[in-house]
């Protein structure tokens, strides 16, 4: 198997050649014409600057030119930095100042939002491409030559690509991951789905998150299956999707599968061609199980869990129950290994025993971009790697998650940090201090509540708090609700207790 990303398009051009690797909107394109438009466009980054081991910012929804821009990236010998669609220009300039990006790549017009303009005024120096315009970018049979040399000498063990994740900080983490691990993942977790080139492989997730790239892009490039991205989801226009080109993958958290099963169209929606589907990011009820079998007629239903920084830890397999699928997180693939500590000891405990979740092995992060001391934090001297999730390994060695040692909680398959949503709302006029937590939501598992201790002359309402956070941050981590009080509880040492405010909430 070739271990980096241009070995892996490479290969997909030879042996999978005429097939279809993507089709979205009507537009298709075949493995070969991806080669060949991946490898132009890498000889044009280079004309424009991209120098081998340089980061290039990717700031767009799912779409063909995504994968065509992401690729060429690596292609180039750079290092792929995706940030959420989602995210504000505030929160991509500060991704393009860390990683001194010597190119930014930009969908503008998301969502209805001026994305090159907004970043513009903000970094006037940031070297911009319309994503629009990658499919126009030319280079000559020199350049492409020495782009090709270039892509040959990439190295399993060169960074492939950082991705950022919120930290408890309140400042995002670059995580990064090399060729190898990255590639790892996608073939990990294809053996697990079984995948082949017959596949018809709806991708839900989004490409800026490990699970849309590693196991979704570099999927079909290992297997030869077409890819059908959505830039966002809409229930009924994934059951036209799943009807229309006998999709036979989806992976999504449990509220994709919900949101096909409850759709009016389903129904009268043919789901027959459907066999694996993969969820996780939340707790699994065992009926959900059972429907995805029985009314989506998915042959094999996976349950697993993963991280940013260390993308496929564990996963359910073929032959498990449906509540061991529903209420395990499934084993550790191959080249990991799994222990559960005591948080303020570090000694390992025995099966049956609640603790912290430890992850050992090839699937470990290299790093967190400049913050060693994180990095140090995260992972100890014997290489495992400190989750800051609770959980259980049962005699099997099947994981449980039962909770988090961090505030982090995940809103539609968004892992949010309070920290970085408090420390926006300290820069609000009137706020004297504010706290965070997540609470549940029937839709999106949980979203963001604030408690916010405001100004005595201020007349700050919660309309107020709310707009404020959704023009700094990611409309995911923007508070949905806020309640104002006199004062935050606190302990001795000043840590507020955000278990006094959720038997509030």
């Amino acid at each position: 198997m070739d271990d980096t990303v241009p070995g892996l398009v490479r290969r997909a051009a030879r042996e999978f050649g005429d097939s279809t690797a993507y089709s979205m909107d009507g537009r298709t394109l075949t493995f070969a014409e991806l080669h060949e438009q991946v490898r132009r466009t890498a000889a044009a980054y280079r004309a424009r600057g991209l120098e081998p081991g340089g980061c290039v910012v990717l700031w767009a929804p799912n779409s063909i030119d995504w994968v065509v821009a992401g690729l060429a990236i690596t292609y180039a010998g750079g290092t792929l930095v995706p940030a959420n669609s989602r995210y504000t220009a505030h929160e991509v300039a500060d991704i393009v100042e860390r990683t001194n990006a010597q190119l930014v790549i930009i969908a503008d017009g998301f969502l209805g939002k001026t994305q090159i303009a907004d970043l513009t005024a903000i970094r006037p120096d940031a070297p911009i491409i319309d994503l629009a315009d990658v499919a126009t970018l030319e280079a000559d049979d020199e350049a492409i030559a020495t782009v090709e040399a270039i892509a040959g000498a990439v190295s399993p063990d060169d960074v492939a690509d950082v991705l950022f994740t919120s930290g408890t900080s309140g400042r995002p983490k670059g995580v990064r991951s090399a060729h190898r691990q990255t590639v790892a993942a996608a073939a990990s977790w294809s053996a697990v789905g079984e995948v082949s080139g017959d596949d018809r492989y709806l991708v839900i997730s989004p490409f800026f998150h490990s699970y849309g790239y590693k196991v979704g892009v570099l999927v079909g490039l290992l297997h030869g299956c077409t890819i059908h991205p959505m830039a966002t989801f809409d229930a009924d226009a994934a059951l036209d999707l799943i009807a229309a080109e006998g999709i036979t993958m989806v992976p999504g958290a449990p509220a994709i599968f919900l949101g096909l099963l409850e759709s009016p169209k389903f129904p009268s929606t043919d789901t027959s061609s459907l066999r694996f589907a993969n969820t996780g990011a939340a707790n699994v009820p065992v009926a959900l199980v059972e429907r995805l079998q029985t009314e989506l007629s998915f042959d094999l239903v996976i349950t697993a869990f993963g991280m940013t920084e260390c993308v496929v830890a564990t996963m359910c397999r073929r032959g498990d129950t449906d509540e061991t699928v529903a209420t395990t997180c499934g084993k550790a693939i191959d080249g990991m290994e799994t222990a559960i500590a005591d948080p303020e000891t570090g000694e390992h405990l025995p099966a049956g025993t609640e603790g912290e979740l430890l992850l050992r092995g090839s699937q470990v992060m290299l790093g967190y971009l400049d913050d060693p001391a994180a990095t140090a934090e995260a992972i100890d001297a014997d290489g495992w790697l400190h989750t800051g999730d609770v959980g259980v390994l049962d005699d099997r060695g099947y994981l449980r998650i039962t909770d988090r040692l961090k505030d982090m909680y995940i809103c539609g398959g968004f892992n949010v940090y309070p920290a970085e949503v408090e420390q926006a709302l300290a820069r609000l006029d009137g706020v004297v201090d504010a706290a965070v937590i997540g609470i549940p939501d029937e839709r999106l598992g949980e979203v963001g509540k604030a408690f916010v201790v405001r100004r005595p002359d201020s007349d700050l309402d919660a309309d107020a708090v709310i707009a404020f956070a959704r023009e700094r941050l990611a409309n995911f981590k923007a508070p949905r609700e806020v309640t104002f009080i006199d004062a935050l509880p606190r302990n001795l040492s000043g840590k507020v207790l955000k278990n006094d405010l959720r038997s509030t909430s």
